[in-house]
């Protein structure tokens, strides 16, 4: 009636509708409930444009995805009057007046709409009741990744998609142009993985207290980079055994040297293999850089174990043709004290005289007499002498058998390995 009218024009506590909300009817209509409640479920198209993959996690098990998400349905009271038939285009501040779909992302830790300047959400509404629903939201998920291969893996990663409160019998979800659904940016790239294939496909999800619901699924499959871990882990695992070859070639009684460079590589190992156990997950089971680096460590310590044997078989060798001599052990000094006094390596052959050995090595010690430094002199010049000459010949008769087979063995068995582990991962 006229005065009710009236009335409402003078109630100042209501809010004018804007001209679009009018157009629309939207305060005609209760928008708390779906379009076409108690009929058929209303189909919601799907469509997704993703922008970016940001980052892909192994410690977390997720990644971070940029993308476009827009929904496509039909409200009839949402239609109006056009005699142009043209659309009419609204931001955010229209959703919360009117239904919209309440899709959200299985499995997702952290997401949000981009608000920068304004929401990124688009609305858009024809004369017919269709309409388009767009945002621009960064999301980041779960991916179950499994790196029993790694870093020779593929991982299979997929973001879901499903209604929150409407099952089946209320709202179907669906992809708008079906595989044609899912397009992405021609610059995608990311820094550890090729992107092999992006993917769409659907399925139904079932809720022992709401029951079933449709889900939409964004497959997509990330081959891995090998060049950087060959580079950062197996290229210095290689070297590492390789250095500790070395020592197969170095006299048998240069002890400080073959000690030395054993320890240095096995401490190198253990270095790589911590590093990359810092930046993985936790997992309880054996990786594919685990199966290198723990047999490439294995040969070094190989090496080390090889030297020890090396050496104990030497000096029982030693003590034998010191019986046959028939010498006393007690006046009898080996080539290894020998290196320990003055730091030379000799050998039986070689031309020295044991009373050399009492002269210290030190330039701080007195000498007692011009005698005994003249002699000291010459006898060092003629080992010094001896040695120039019979180099090559010392170092071949001062290894051992051990050291001889070792050269052979221990390449050849790590080519081996080498040609069946890149065999069985690529």
């Amino acid at each position: 009636s006229k005065r009710e009218i009236k009335m409402r024009k003078l109630d100042s506590t209501k809010v004018r509708p804007l001209k679009s909300e009018q157009l629309l009817h939207i305060e005609d209509h209760d928008f708390a409930l779906r379009p076409g409640f108690g009929g058929s479920p209303i189909p919601v198209g799907i469509d997704v444009q993703v922008e970016s993959i940001d980052s892909i996690s192994e410690v977390d098990m997720d990644f971070t995805m940029t993308l476009y998400l827009r929904h496509y349905w039909k409200d009839e009271r949402l239609s109006f009057r056009s005699n142009k038939n043209k659309s009419m285009t609204f931001d955010g501040r229209l959703i919360k007046k009117i239904w919209v779909p309440d899709v959200f992302f299985v499995h997702s830790k952290r997401s949000f709409i981009h608000d920068t300047t304004v929401e990124n959400i688009m609305l858009r509404v024809y004369p017919d009741g269709n309409v388009l629903f767009s945002l621009r939201i960064t999301v980041s998920a779960m991916c179950f990744m499994d790196f029993s291969r790694f870093p020779l893996d593929t991982q299979n990663c997929s973001l879901e998609l499903e209604s929150y409160a409407y099952n089946e019998d209320d709202l179907m979800l669906y992809w708008k142009h079906g595989n044609k659904s899912l397009s992405t940016d021609e610059h995608i790239s990311l820094s550890q993985f090729f992107i092999e294939e992006f993917s769409a496909s659907s399925g139904l999800a079932f809720y022992s207290s709401t029951g079933w619901y449709n889900r939409l699924f964004i497959n997509f499959a990330l081959r891995r980079h090998i060049f950087f871990f060959v580079l950062q882990s197996y290229f210095p695992a290689m070297l590492m055994v390789m250095l500790s070859w070395v020592s197969f070639w170095i006299d048998r009684r240069a002890v400080p040297a073959r000690v030395s460079l054993g320890i240095t590589t096995v401490l190198t190992m253990s270095t790589i293999m911590t590093g990359v156990s810092a930046s993985m997950p936790q997992v309880s089971y054996i990786k594919a850089v685990d199966v290198y680096l723990w047999i490439s460590f294995l040969f070094v310590f190989l090496s080390v174990i090889e030297y020890a044997a090396v050496n104990y078989l030497t000096t029982i060798e030693e003590r034998k043709q010191l019986k046959k001599r028939g010498k006393a052990s007690g006046m009898y000094i080996d080539a290894v004290q020998a290196m320990a006094f003055d730091g030379c390596f000799h050998d039986t052959d070689v031309d020295m005289d044991l009373s050399a050995f009492s002269e210290p090595c030190e330039e701080n010690e007195t000498r007692t007499s011009e005698t005994n430094i003249s002699n000291a002199d010459t006898t060092r010049l003629k080992r010094k002498r001896s040695l120039k000459g019979n180099v090559g010949r010392i170092i071949l008769q001062n290894n051992h058998a051990i050291d001889t087979y070792s050269r052979i063995i221990f390449p050849s068995v790590y080519i081996v390995f080498n040609f069946f582990y890149w065999g069985l991962y690529i």
